[in-house]
């Protein structure tokens, strides 16, 4: 989903940041509960969902699509 568009509502957001506000918007728990993803509900923490998130295509778009319905109206 996010590309190098600057048509795109996350040009410019680096995941790091995405992960950040979305679990100090919801924390773990909930996050977890919003997208059912290891990353979010065993051991979580931004190091470990950064490196599942980078390399898991279907799970980025997840967190990405959260992040745009949470934040960007």
């Amino acid at each position: 989903m996010a590309g190098n568009n600057e048509n795109n509502p996350l040009h410019g957001i680096k995941l790091e940041m995405i992960i950040n506000d979305l679990v100090d918007e919801f924390g773990w728990d909930e996050l977890g509960k919003k997208i059912d993803i290891g990353c979010f509900n065993r051991d979580p923490s931004v190091k470990s969902s950064l490196k599942f998130l980078r390399r898991t295509p279907w799970a980025r778009t997840k967190v990405e699509k959260l992040y745009l319905r949470t934040f960007v109206k």
